[in-house]
């Protein structure tokens, strides 16, 4: 499902709309789901189970609505596109760790 989202997101709009800060962090929090659904899955199976920072996530989300509702809150354009890049950082580490956080126990 989320694989069919992410191609809809990349194969259906105009090559345009990738200049978009927001775009660019839709397809970034459509990873992010993607790693939390693994992670969901993946503490089924196991007694200690992985947590993600919930700090970060919280951080992401907050960057990624004032990209989003940059007009309303009067930002330049060059704060939103910080604001979305502060949400793709944000939403990167934070997979970042978890993946990281699966092979370590992977090897133990």
């Amino acid at each position: 499902m989320l694989c069919g989202l992410l191609a809809l997101v990349v194969i259906y709009p105009k090559s345009n709309a990738f200049r978009s800060p927001v775009a660019v962090v839709v397809v970034a929090a459509i990873g992010l789901a993607a790693v939390l659904l693994q992670l969901r899955f993946h503490n089924r199976q196991r007694s200690q189970p992985v947590r993600a920072p919930l700090w970060l996530n919280i951080l992401g989300i907050v960057f990624a609505l004032a990209a989003l509702f940059a007009d309303v809150f009067h930002l330049s354009s060059d704060m939103a596109q910080l604001m979305a890049l502060g949400a793709i950082g944000s939403f990167s580490i934070s997979s970042a760790v978890i993946l990281h956080a699966f092979r370590k126990r992977r090897v133990e």
